[in-house]
């Protein structure tokens, strides 16, 4: 079968062709429908992220495709069913081996790319909103980089939930998206003043940041007292410093948070939450936006749009 490989950490990964995997205890294979592409994809081609596996592996954090075979002990998800499931690599592939117990039955009402592009950025921004921010109706949500493969769905969950909820993005293009989800005002992280915009809105009471640097520095001199800032990444590659003394004086929290990381210590928290998405989409509450579809032989363009910002909500891989 083909698998899109990092062999070498210094070297880009390739289109390999490798045998075929066989499931092993507690495991299902999967023939792979899409793979879901994150930011995390490039951090992990190049050695960079915190759960990097060793060379040679296969990218791909998230994936739907249809059960094929179970491994030793496995009953459930039965052969033939349609399941969306975080394995953390693997994805982009023809078939991959995934633990049965984090495979979610896909409903009837969400088709093959939209569930392998589902989970990790609806789940990031759903449980660190809901649990560790507990953002309430008629609070502001400031979002930064709104319009990536996050940003989006924080911006539509915080509507969902009853913010006001200001976005931050680079140029119109971008900004349009963001509105469309569901942003009540816009600002052009590339012309406008972020601190200055956010304080002449009346400041933020949750700030959602997956980029770092000057954004999140920006970000932090424009919180309300109490205000709960989220650490969910660094995509602009700068991980930025926090100046204590802001803390102290807004009595602002700031709250770090890995999604993937519940996994190993409250999967039950992941579970929920997903459930509770589903019942979302499911209502029409939720509008995933995907946009770019590609195929296995073009993951490395894949990756590409998402390591130079080029595009908006999720980039997916169909084999």
């Amino acid at each position: 079968m083909r698998a899109f490989q990092v062999t070498d950490f210094n070297k880009p990964a390739t289109l390999e062709t490798v045998a075929a995997p066989t499931p092993q205890a507690g495991e299902v294979l999967l023939d792979i429908a899409a793979c879901g592409l994150n930011f995390a994809d490039t951090l992990m081609e190049k050695g960079r992220y915190q759960d990097t596996p060793t060379p040679p592996f296969t990218l791909g954090m998230e994936v739907c495709g249809i059960v094929k075979a179970h491994g030793e002990g496995v009953q459930n998800p039965p052969i033939g069913a349609r399941v969306a499931v975080f394995g953390g690599q693997g994805g982009l592939a023809d078939q991959g081996v995934f633990p049965a117990a984090l495979c979610r039955l896909v409903p009837d009402s969400m088709d093959d790319t939209t569930a392998a592009g589902f989970m990790i950025a609806y789940g990031t921004s759903h449980l660190v909103i809901t649990r560790r921010a507990q953002l309430k109706k008629g609070e502001t949500l400031l979002v930064l980089g709104a319009a990536g493969g996050v940003g989006l769905t924080a911006v539509e969950i915080g509507k969902a939930m009853g913010a006001h909820v200001i976005a931050v993005a680079r140029g119109p293009d971008k900004l349009a998206v963001a509105k469309q989800a569901g942003a009540d005002h816009l600002i052009d992280s590339e012309t406008q003043d972020i601190a200055a915009e956010v304080k002449a809105l009346g400041g933020a009471d949750v700030v959602y940041d997956p980029v770092g640097g000057a954004a999140f520095k920006a970000a932090l001199r424009a919180c309300n007292r109490e205000a709960r800032a989220i650490v969910i990444g660094f995509a602009s590659g700068d991980v930025p410093q926090i100046p204590a003394n802001i803390l102290l004086v807004k009595n602002i929290t700031v709250i770090g948070f890995y999604w993937g990381g519940y996994l190993k210590f409250n999967p039950t928290a992941l579970t929920d939450s997903l459930a509770e998405l589903m019942e979302w989409h499911a209502q029409g509450r939720l509008k995933p936006h995907i946009s770019q579809v590609l195929r296995l032989p073009d993951a490395a363009k894949a990756l590409a749009l998402l390591r130079d910002r080029k595009s908006t909500g999720k980039v997916v891989v169909r084999p």
